[in-house]
């Protein structure tokens, strides 16, 4: 099962797909499309789910490539599929090359896709709320512009992830936000506990809209609270699992 958004399906040469937990093959806390190579999950399981995935995107699982990430601002540029060397440490893709598809793998973390379906050019960055503050989005969007995106045309969709009411965080964490920028306050409310919770989703949109994208298209949906939907490191965490699965977000362009 697989989501889309509104604002990437208005251009027919760009397919993509915000994943679900739902329609794999893999058993127990991995249950059912579990992507994630890193996880410890079945491997022969986790490439039949990626091999799924794929033919929905229209391609075969060879050309559906995903990086090992790491929270940071890395980006690189993907001209064929990985080789022998196996995924590049990033954090976010792109590329120019149709047929191939660039993904994320994410488990509360937010999902982003970006397109400028007329220079033929996409991207897709892993968020979570380091690289957000750090800078991944922006480092994205200057390596598509390399590629001969043009801001004002890139839209951008930002896929399910932990939504606010589930991201309780300590007052180091907000911190860290108001170092950079006192206007951040704005992205904490203060739960019955006392304590700050943090809307990642939000933070996102806006720096997305602060590097010039104009269209940024928001999935509402909460990886957290919806288990029968999403994966969540969250709350694998507060159950005690031992590990957890990771939802794929991906986009390619047709050939």
């Amino acid at each position: 099962m697989k989501l889309t958004s509104p604002t990437l399906t208005e251009r027919a040469e760009v397919r993509h797909g915000f994943f679900t937990r739902q329609g794999g093959v893999s058993e127990g806390i991995y249950a059912s499309l579990n992507c994630g190579l890193g996880s410890q999950d079945n491997p022969e399981a986790v490439a039949e789910n990626r091999r799924l995935a794929a033919e929905q995107l229209g391609i075969s699982s060879d050309c559906l490539l995903t990086c090992y990430q790491y929270h940071s601002t890395e980006v690189a540029r993907v001209s064929r599929p990985w080789g022998p060397e196996g995924p590049q440490r990033a954090d976010a893709l792109v590329t120019d090359r149709p047929g191939l598809a660039i993904g994320i793998l994410t488990a509360d973390c937010l999902p982003v896709l970006l397109a400028d379906g007329q220079a033929g050019v996409i991207g897709a960055a892993h968020a979570g709320w380091k690289g957000a503050l750090t800078g991944i989005l922006e480092a994205t969007l200057t390596a598509m512009q390399e590629l001969g995106a043009q801001l004002e045309r890139i839209t951008a969709a930002t896929g399910p992830a932990i939504s606010v009411e589930s991201y309780e965080v300590g007052p180091e964490f907000r911190d860290r936000f108001l170092q950079q920028d006192p206007d951040h306050d704005s992205y904490f409310t203060t739960g019955s506990t006392g304590r700050p919770y943090f809307d990642l989703k939000g933070f996102a949109r806006e720096r997305l809209h602060a590097a010039g994208v104009q269209k940024v298209d928001s999935l509402p949906q909460d990886t957290c609270s919806e288990t029968d939907h999403f994966f969540s490191y969250r709350r694998a965490t507060h159950r005690g699992e031992p590990d957890y699965g990771r939802c794929l977000s991906a986009i390619c362009l047709a050939e």
